[in-house]
């Protein structure tokens, strides 16, 4: 299975486009920073803009509005996207997300509205959430966070775009989820010829850096 990488906080970026070399996975995790902020819908419309860069996906214009984000001197050259049909959701198989957060967005797209472009798109999110209900305080690289737990819009994503919602409360559990969906996604590979993983990775915690590559590269990738 291919896997990218797209990390977020108060914005989104790609950190790693879809591939096979582990090296480089390795390389785009152990760049993480910390950073305040989380932007999940930015997150979600950055990876579909990965998986459909013929749609014209705007995360910028999402963002703060049309016309309102500066714009290169190319953009008027770009033609407007096709028209758009929506799909059934969860039937896009040549790729899936994994999202791994607590949910509390605190910036950016809705994390709603992200979801049903990634429904109406076919694309399913397994989601995977971090933190507690009531809070919790922790320091990660020197920096303060505060994980709360939004599981009712995290459940949502999944229920929408017919994946899974999964809570990894440790890092015992964070592992387990991720040799469940590991040995999954492998098997749904074989079924239905997946060929890119595009996965979300919040950074938001420390310990999700050595989860992921000892998960993902060690039996996934």
């Amino acid at each position: 299975i291919e896997v990218g990488l797209v990390t977020f906080a108060g914005s989104s970026q790609v950190a790693q486009t879809a591939t096979l070399d582990r090296a480089s996975l390795v390389a785009a995790i152990d760049g993480f920073q910390m950073q305040m902020g989380t932007a999940v819908g930015n997150a979600i419309v950055v990876t579909l803009n990965e998986l459909f860069p013929e749609h014209g996906l705007d995360v910028g214009e999402m963002t703060f509005g049309k016309g309102k984000r500066g714009r290169s001197l190319d953009d008027k050259a770009r033609p407007p996207p096709p028209p758009f049909t929506p799909v059934q959701p969860g039937s896009y198989t040549s790729a899936a997300i994994i999202l791994l957060s607590d949910g509390r967005r605190t910036t950016g797209v809705d994390t709603l509205e992200a979801a049903k472009m990634a429904a109406d798109r076919g694309v399913r999110i397994y989601v995977v959430g971090l933190g507690t209900v009531d809070g919790e305080a922790m320091t990660a690289e020197g920096m303060p966070m505060y994980l709360r737990l939004d599981e009712p819009t995290l459940r949502e994503v999944a229920r929408m775009t017919g994946g899974e919602y999964h809570y990894a409360g440790t890092a015992d559990q964070l592992r387990s989820v991720y040799e469940n969906l590991g040995s999954r996604l492998q098997v749904q590979t074989r079924e239905t010829e997946v060929s890119a993983l595009l996965a979300m990775v919040a950074a938001l915690v420390a310990l999700t850096g050595a989860a992921l590559s000892t998960m993902w590269l060690g039996r996934i990738a």
